[in-house]
């Protein structure tokens, strides 16, 4: 009886499909949403796509109580130093500040995260910041245990100076690969624009993923 009920004592996991990819005027980030508790999905529509700021998100993969205790808290910091300084905070500031809560905190925590929005500064920017607290900025990025199942695609498909909507087709396809063959990524996919003009918020459903057929 014990063997069966060890999932209600186990972590909840975002074991995950995440990615972002940053084109001319802004990004496009996109996560699956399957939430697990061992072997127990525990949430098929969870949000791993989270605002720390207006133009600032970040996708979320490892422990959920982990990433979700640093978004808060480096959200706190962002908007202590939004008020201070009286305009919106850079993404490089708050991908700094998630890498040094990361890399404090190394031994403890199990967060890999990636940062993206935009600012008037740098425009469009994706930052990595993965279990260890480094950080490197990419023109895309993946993570997660769906990543694992992409490199390869993702290498051949990116193409520098794409478009909004070859991204969002891009992140569709490469999320919808990833969960196909991930037993810990499923469900929806969300996905999330962020321009200087604002954010714009899409979840396309299980029935409604990208197919692919063998040839």
């Amino acid at each position: 009886m014990q063997g069966e009920m060890d999932w209600l004592n186990s972590e909840h996991m975002t074991g995950t499909s995440i990615m972002a990819v940053e084109f001319d005027g802004g990004v496009v980030m996109g996560a699956d949403s399957r939430t697990s508790t061992g072997q127990y999905i525990a949430n098929r529509v969870s949000d791993k796509i989270t605002a720390i700021s207006d133009r600032i998100y970040v996708c979320r993969s490892g422990s959920a109580a982990d990433t979700q205790a640093v978004s808060d808290f480096v959200r706190y910091y962002l908007d202590m130093h939004e008020m201070e300084l009286g305009e919106m905070p850079s993404v490089n500031t708050a991908a700094s500040l998630v890498q040094r809560m990361c890399y404090q905190n190394k031994e403890s925590l199990l967060a890999g995260i990636i940062v993206a929005g935009w600012d008037a500064h740098l425009g469009g920017q994706v930052y990595t910041i993965p279990l260890g607290g480094m950080r490197v900025r990419q023109p895309f990025s993946i993570g997660g245990s769906g990543s694992t199942y992409i490199y390869g695609y993702c290498d051949s498909a990116f193409k520098p100076n794409m478009t909004k909507e070859q991204c969002l087709a891009f992140v569709r396809n490469s999320l919808a690969l990833a969960m196909n063959r991930d037993g810990s990524s499923g469900g929806v996919i969300r996905t999330v624009v962020i321009t200087k003009d604002g954010v714009e918020r899409e979840m396309l459903p299980g029935d409604k993923l990208p197919k692919f057929t063998a040839l």
